[in-house]
């Protein structure tokens, strides 16, 4: 056996020898694993018995806690209960006295009603007998009196009615004149500063259509070799001349008083100018109604600017800048809206209004003017059209359009305007009037006051503003006098138009006479 052979021989079993030494290890823990096993199974074994005893108790005293509060709640809700079936008894008891009282109560109403219907039996048969009696006495009466039942009331029917009326008049004018005074005094002292405080034109400026000429020669020039002239003229700016026999002046005739006041512009040039022919006259009509345009828009500017108005509509500035060129009798409607916008904001200041929006109103009132004779309708109704298409607020339209009571105001300030544009119309000197139409007017005034019985005279005074109708005194007594005062005003009211108001006295007196001989 050689070397070789040892060595591997050695190294062989050194392998196997630790090869069973290790596997004597493993073995030795094992051992030691599996005890370390038991004992830790033993230990859980031990704590889940202490778990269990544990859940047992506290499930029993869960049970015991949960049984103790239902037994607690039964005996409340049997308490509940008993305290209920107590007060239900009682309730049982007092129900029974209840009905016990409504019997008796029951039986005490059929009891009177018994004795109702014998006493309405007593009263039937007291009535019959009443009215039987009173058949024979009326029959009498009728006999004494020689008049029927009918007769007899209408009679006393119409006695009382007067009675009654005149009674009712009386009671009428004292209340009105409690009334009016506090309210006369009011408007007086509102009415008295707004005047005092407007320090207006008392003659308004009028649109005049008669051009002066230098001399009666220059009506030849203006008529033009076979008129053309003249046609010229009259086709550039629609107006209608008239040259008559009338020394040294020409009338201008045309319903627009724009077209008017830029025909006599246009002349008053050409014959200052000397020059007077077709191509000329085309040139100078075409030159002044763009002037005129800018003087419109300048007016309305500058009124608004004086009323202290702003933010008014463009078309509303040129529509209320040609009222420059319009008069009503007389009275330049645009210097009127200026005033009318003063008064009505002095009075709009003294009853706490809105002054602003007082005097807008106040200088638009008339605005329909500026266009009423190119569309149909009342002045007040198209200028409240107008207001409403250029967004004025509602109560400025309203304002426009019951000035005239066409339409019912629905503002203090609607009234305010009214009385204002009444006030500038009617003051004195401010509208002119043709003399037949006055005396048409008068005439109308007295004959509506002579047309009620009972008035013995009529006198219109006060340039129409009022009249006095003077009533026999046999006729028409005190209560009598005032209602016959407030038919005539309304009356007048009804069938005739005028500017402002006409106050209506009616004057009852009587005189004796007699003579000491």
């Amino acid at each position: 056996m050689n070397v070789t052979t040892i060595y591997v021989l050695i190294g062989f079993g050194s392998f196997i020898g630790g090869f069973l030494l290790k596997l004597a290890i493993e073995a030795g823990k094992i051992t030691k694993a599996r005890q370390k096993a038991e004992q830790i199974i033993q230990n859980a074994r031990k704590e889940g018995s202490n778990i269990k005893r544990d859940a047992i108790l506290e499930s029993k005293e869960a049970i015991l806690k949960v049984r103790n509060e239902f037994e607690k709640e039964m005996r409340e809700a049997k308490r509940d209960l008993m305290g209920q079936e107590r007060r239900l008894q009682q309730r049982t008891s007092g129900l029974d006295r209840k009905f016990d009282q409504l019997d008796q109560r029951e039986k005490e109403l059929q009891r009177r009603e018994k004795e109702l219907r014998r006493q309405q039996e007593k009263a039937g048969n007291a009535e019959k007998r009443y009215q039987i009696m009173i058949d024979e006495q009326l029959k009498k009466l009728e006999i004494i009196s020689m008049m029927t039942r009918e007769e007899a009331k209408e009679e006393l029917k119409a006695q009382l009615l007067q009675e009654a009326r005149n009674e009712c008049g009386l009671l009428m004018k004292k209340i009105e004149e409690d009334a009016s005074a506090k309210a006369m005094h009011k408007a007086q002292k509102v009415i008295g500063l707004a005047i005092q405080r407007c320090a207006a034109d008392t003659i308004a400026e009028s649109t005049v259509s008669i051009v002066q000429l230098t001399g009666d020669e220059m009506k030849g020039r203006i008529i033009g070799r076979e008129g053309r002239n003249i046609k010229a003229l009259e086709m550039a700016t629609g107006v209608d001349l008239i040259i008559d026999d009338t020394p040294e002046a020409v009338i201008l005739s045309s319903y627009d008083p724009i077209k008017r006041a830029t025909a006599k512009m246009a002349l008053e040039r050409l014959i200052a100018d000397g020059r007077i022919h077709p191509a000329r006259i085309e040139d100078m009509v075409v030159k002044v109604k763009k002037e005129i345009e800018r003087s419109v828009q300048e007016a309305g500017e500058k009124a608004a600017i004086e009323v202290g108005c702003d933010n008014i509509h463009p078309e509303i500035i040129k529509l209320l800048g040609r009222l420059k060129y319009r008069t009503s009798y007389s009275q330049n409607v645009l210097l009127h809206s200026k005033e009318v916008a003063f008064l009505c904001g002095m009075m709009a200041a003294e009853l706490g209004l809105d002054l602003k929006i007082a005097r807008r109103a106040g200088l638009l009132h008339d605005i329909g003017k500026a266009t009423s004779h190119e569309v149909e309708g009342g002045h007040a109704e198209i200028g409240g059209d107008l207001a409403r298409r250029y967004n004025e607020k509602p109560i400025i339209v309203n304002s426009i359009a019951s000035h005239h009571e066409d339409v019912e105001a629905e503002s203090v300030i609607a009234t305010l305007v009214a009385a204002s544009d009444a006030l500038s119309a009617s003051r004195p000197g401010a509208r002119s009037e043709m003399l037949a139409a006055y005396i048409k007017r008068l005439e109308k005034l007295e004959a509506i006051s002579n047309s009620f019985n009972g008035v013995d005279k009529t006198f219109a005074i006060q340039a129409g503003r009022e009249i006095r109708v003077s009533v026999v005194p046999e006729t028409i007594d005190d209560g009598k006098a005032y209602l016959l005062a407030k038919d005539i005003a309304k009356k007048i009211e009804n069938e005739m138009v005028y500017p402002g108001e006409i106050k209506v006295t009616v004057v009852r007196e009587t005189r004796v006479t007699e003579f000491a001989r």
